[in-house]
């Protein structure tokens, strides 16, 4: 069997041009996918403050929540902790007593900002941060004295050697550092460098640890970095640690765990990337398996007469089963080892966007290992076995005395099993979407009835192909019987080939269904934020800057006389135990803390129930997205753990609409700003009094004395729903995958059964049916196509949609853009249109007595 699939694939080499191509394509992605998982898993970055060091003890930045699953089994599920968590000075007396610890180190720092003596801001490495250390962390790292000397004084400070020229300043000048206060400024009194001469991946400044902890009130105990005694090696000094501690909030690390310890931002977003590999690689698997199943089908449908004859010249069921699982192995194996390479060169392309739209570091490495490849191609494999035995199982089944007359002609309507699975699936889409109205308040459960409706109706309509088909021609074939004689000719063709054209309208109705729920999807979540934004932030001003607000000018500006109310806004996030259709799983909420004074005036979050007013520090308000999320409601208590992982129990005084505008969770100000890494608050937001003449004077000249503070009129929309935007690119991103795959099933599905009817063209222009004739015939054919796959598509995607549109709005309309929405149309028309015309242009360029000979 593998030699007469071997033939067969040199013989068929156009028939096996889609499926080969969709295989390549699915390989890249898949073993781009697999690369951005493991690299996510393994993130991380060569220590450089810790370099020295044997073992780094630093705190477990993620938090396990135990919750019963179903089934009843106990599920242990981790999320990732976005702010660092702080050390509490005397665990360095439990690791001194180790046993082959020889000495203990604490790194004491804090994010800071530096200015220049001309008010001008100084920009990190890569544009992040500057980070604070004390001078006694200097052993732990990779860093060397370059020039100058060590911080002695009070009022000196050690810059690395890349910040120092971005500042220009050398050793003997003066330079401005500021974290929560006004600017304090510092003579530099040295540089230091890395040793091998490279700049640092985070900028980096040094203060005597007495200095850093008067001028630096917020700096913590960040890590411990110890040196082992000689003969002892770093892992069982890691395992003596381990034992001593006893502690799950502590994590101990050696070796390349180091750097992971050091750079918060890649561990955070390795785990941000995992998810969104998993989700991309998940959709793309889901939308390989039905592009390849239509492609597949295709193919053995136009070899019913070659499978025909061997039937009837005595090959088994089972022999014909291995030859076309031996053609698809060949296949698959051939596109896994050709698209993995191309992979590669798309995951660099991937990790680049995924940079530029700040989910990702911009310099975040990425692992290379030959398991992602291995797997790809693998996957590839089992995907086009699975595609071509699921197509092939009714053809290898028939008896070998029908064979020559069931290849003859097309099967007529649709077999008992399929009939039965259609109505099935339909019956469960009205049962989802009926379900989706009756709980229009449960936000989570919406977004996953929507998800899951459009692709039951899909496979419906898969399923049901042939009599999706026929009812569309039904409804279109009198319109083209009304355009003359080749109108005719294109009714009839449809009307007798409804299987042929339900293999070309299914992938048009995946393409159409499954863009536009996922890009309309977005667009309606993005508008609604937008309108919560602005109609939620009744504030006349904002201060704001790109690294952080001081929290002290909050209170400043609240003093000020012509200012009826201020709250400075911080950001962060908190952790959860949510349920989804009746499923527990861990969640990460948006947080954000206010002063509870300036709600309703400065902030207004439109409270449905509750008083936002009783807002305090064991209190906390939720949007009613969370509500549903949670299933908590006011009086409740909420059970949180903050951006630290410091666990918090507070009751629930009110549940707020804007929560898609704004956050999921709001609590006090104060207590969400201890908890976060900076220190810093993301703006003030300021409304004026009733009578406040020069207060905009007013704000601009104490902004000034915070160097980075800009006076706004409002929060920039953009920069609020920067995040949203990321994870809208990523669902356009799977979009322009389903697009890409459309085009190939498209293509290849038409552009076969054109090539089909080579015979057929020929017998019409030889019995007088002129060259342009048949042209028109095949327009008029492909605007069936069109018409149906779009129509049925769009139709199909509008039950989604307004379970979304119900579920972010609490209105039926979803936002559907009039450009987008002709883009995903326009574009699936144009490839079905392609498909069929250039290959029938190609055809009609054989003279009729050679096609009408030519074999199949």
């Amino acid at each position: 069997m593998l030699s007469l699939a071997l033939l067969t694939l040199k013989a068929r080499k156009g028939g096996f041009v889609g499926t080969f191509v969709a295989l390549l394509l699915g390989a890249a992605v898949l073993s781009a996918c697999g690369i951005l998982l493991e690299s996510g898993i393994r993130a991380g970055s060569s220590a450089e403050r810790f370099a020295a060091a044997d073992v780094v003890v630093a705190g477990r930045q993620e938090v396990e929540l135990t919750f019963k699953d179903l089934d009843g089994s106990t599920v242990n599920e981790s999320q990732p902790l976005p702010e660092r968590i702080p050390l509490r000075a005397s665990s360095a007396d439990r690791i001194t007593g180790v046993d082959g610890a020889e000495k203990v180190i604490a790194d004491v720092g804090a994010p800071v900002r530096l200015v220049t003596g001309a008010g001008r801001p100084v920009p990190g490495h890569h544009g992040a941060g500057v980070e604070a250390h004390n001078w006694s962390s200097l052993g732990l790292g990779d860093f060397r004295l370059t020039i100058g000397h060590a911080p002695r004084a009070a009022g000196e400070i050690v810059l690395d050697t890349e910040l120092a020229a971005q500042a220009d300043v050398r050793p003997g000048d003066d330079i401005r550092l500021m974290s929560t206060s006004v600017p304090r400024t510092f003579q530099v009194a040295g540089l230091v460098a890395l040793k091998d001469g490279g700049a640092p991946r985070r900028s980096v400044v040094f203060l005597a640890d007495a200095t850093l902890r008067q001028s630096v009130p917020e700096a913590s105990v960040q890590a411990f970095g110890v040196l082992a005694a000689p003969g002892v090696s770093p892992h069982r000094l890691a395992d003596a640690i381990r034992s001593a501690l006893h502690d799950d909030t502590l994590a101990v690390h050696t070796g390349e765990g180091r750097g992971r310890a050091e750079f918060l931002d890649v561990t955070v977003s390795g785990s941000n990337l995992v998810v969104l590999a998993a989700a991309i690689g998940g959709n793309v698997l889901l939308v390989a398996v039905f592009v390849l199943y239509a492609t597949t089908s295709l193919s053995i449908r136009h070899r019913r007469r070659e499978i025909a004859l061997l039937r009837a010249i005595g090959t088994t069921p089972g022999q014909i089963r291995r030859m076309v699982a031996a053609e698809a192995a060949a296949t698959g194996l051939l596109a896994g080892v050709i698209g993995c390479p191309a992979g590669l060169l798309l995951v660099y392309w991937l990790r680049d966007r995924f940079a530029g739209h700040g989910i990702v570091p911009s310099d975040f490495g990425l692992a290379l290992s030959p398991l992602p490849f291995l797997a790809a191609v693998l996957v590839t494999v089992l995907t086009a076995l699975v595609a071509v035995l699921s197509a092939a199982h009714r053809a290898t089944r028939i008896r070998p005395t029908e064979a020559l007359g069931e290849a003859a002609v097309e099967t007529p309507g649709l077999g008992r099993g399929r009939r039965i699975t259609g109505g099935a699936l339909l019956v469960l889409s009205a049962g989802i979407f009926v379900t989706g109205l009756a709980q229009d308040a449960d936000f989570f459960t919406l977004v996953g009835l929507a998800n899951s409706l459009v692709l039951v109706l899909v496979v419906a309509v898969a399923v049901l192909g042939p009599l999706v088909s026929r009812t569309a021609v039904g409804l279109l074939a009198p319109l083209l019987n009304r355009t003359g004689v080749t109108g005719y000719l294109a009714a009839a063709n449809t009307r007798a080939n409804v299987a042929r054209l339900a293999g070309a309208i299914t992938p048009l109705v995946l393409a159409v269904s499954f863009s536009s729920t996922v890009v309309f999807a977005q667009t309606t979540g993005l508008r609604e934020s937008a309108d919560q934004l602005r109609a939620g932030l009744v504030a006349d001003h904002v201060l704001t800057a790109p690294s952080g607000v001081s929290p002290e000018l909050a209170q400043k500006v609240r003093d000020m006389k012509q200012v009826a109310s201020a709250t400075g806004l911080v950001r962060s996030k908190v952790v959860a135990m949510g349920r989804m259709l009746g499923a527990q799983e861990s969640v990460s909420l948006s947080a954000q803390g206010v002063d509870p004074r300036a709600l309703g005036s400065a902030l207004d979050l439109r409270p449905r129930e509750g008083n936002m007013k009783a807002l305090s520090r064991d209190t906390v308000a939720i949007s009613t997205t969370t509500a549903s999320w949670l299933g908590l409601g006011v009086g409740d208590t909420a059970r949180l753990h903050l951006g630290d992982g410091t666990p918090l129990r507070a009751k629930v005084v009110a549940v707020y609409e804007r929560g898609f505008g704004f956050t999921d969770v709001t609590v006090d100000h104060d207590l969400l700003l201890a908890h976060t890494t900076g220190k810093v608050d993301e703006s003030v937001l300021v409304r004026s009094a009733s009578s406040a003449p020069d207060l905009t004077q007013a704000l601009s000249h104490l902004a000034a004395a915070y160097p980075g503070t800009v006076l706004r009129d409002g929060l920039a929309v953009d920069d609020q729903l920067a995040e949203q935007r990321a994870n809208a690119w990523v669902n356009y991103l799977v979009v322009g995958v389903i697009i890409a795959y459309t085009a190939i099933t498209v293509v290849n599905t038409l552009a076969m059964s054109t090539a089909a009817r080579r015979r057929e063209f020929a017998l019409l222009r030889l019995s007088g049916t002129a060259r342009g004739q048949v042209v028109g015939m095949m327009r008029r054919e492909s605007v069936i196509v069109i018409a149906a796959g779009v129509g049925i598509g769009t139709l199909l995607s509008a039950f989604p949609l307004v379970l979304v549109s119900m579920a972010v709005s609490g209105t039926p309309v979803p936002a559907v853009p009039g450009l987008g929405y002709l883009a995903i149309a326009g574009a699936t028309a144009a490839l079905a249109a392609a498909g069929t015309m250039l290959p029938t242009r190609m055809l009609l360029r054989i003279r009729p007595v050679e096609a009408i000979g030519a074999k199949e």
